[in-house]
């Protein structure tokens, strides 16, 4: 079954739309869409990928194509057809563009589309039951065929993202270091001064206390 339904502008990783009610039935549901995101980001950044993919995480698929700097994806059972879920995707893919394809490039705001959700639950409901006559002659269907297209796990995918993840996350740290030991060192050099100077000051208000006692006195 069709689990997940995310768009995104492949030049920024910008999220464009998705499956509102999509999920709910999926344990640890954020875990896989933060999955996404980060495959939006990688999309964005490097060059020459597969426009079409498949990408095994846990129980489940990724589905994705890229047309038009556009990614459709989705996350389906392992056991749901590849060959229906890419028909899924060429659906969404021609009614988004059909509807909003003037102006995806000049949206500014995450889920500027999220109108299109209509779309996509209506048409996740034709492709939930494989065995409809629909769906069973799309099975049959030779002129979209998907031998072709690569599959590989997310692990392998977001491997270099999450090394540089990883590489962020260990600059913050040092970062984050190098100002705690910078407070200790003036703090450090604020006790030193005041070990030094102390004595000083308090014979200076030894004096100054015994001047102003004797002015009163005489």
């Amino acid at each position: 079954m069709v689990k997940l339904t995310m768009i995104a502008r492949v030049t920024d990783g910008l999220p464009l739309a998705e499956g509102l009610d999509d999920g709910r039935d999926v344990k640890d549901i954020e875990m896989y869409k933060q999955q996404v995101k980060a495959l939006f980001k990688n999309l964005a950044t490097r060059q020459n990928e597969p426009s079409r993919m498949s990408i095994e995480t846990g129980p489940y698929v990724f589905h994705y194509i890229i047309e038009g700097h556009v990614c459709y994806l989705t996350m389906c059972d392992r056991s749901y057809p590849k060959k229906l879920a890419f028909q899924y995707l060429e659906d969404l893919k021609n009614e988004f563009e059909r509807i909003n394809g003037a102006q995806i490039e000049t949206a500014a705001r995450p889920y500027a589309f999220i109108k299109f959700d209509t779309f996509i639950q209506k048409t996740k409901k034709l492709y939930q039951d494989t065995r409809t006559q629909r769906n069973i002659a799309k099975l049959n269907d030779e002129l979209y065929e998907v031998h072709q297209i690569m599959t590989r796990n997310v692990q392998e995918v977001l491997g270099v993202g999450e090394k540089l993840d990883q590489v962020s996350e260990m600059s913050s740290r040092l970062t984050s270091e190098s100002r705690i030991y910078a407070d200790k060192a003036r703090d450090l050099n604020r006790q030193a001064l005041i070990r030094k100077w102390a004595p000083v000051a308090i014979v200076l208000g030894v004096v100054f206390l015994l001047f102003w006692v004797k002015t009163k006195i005489w």
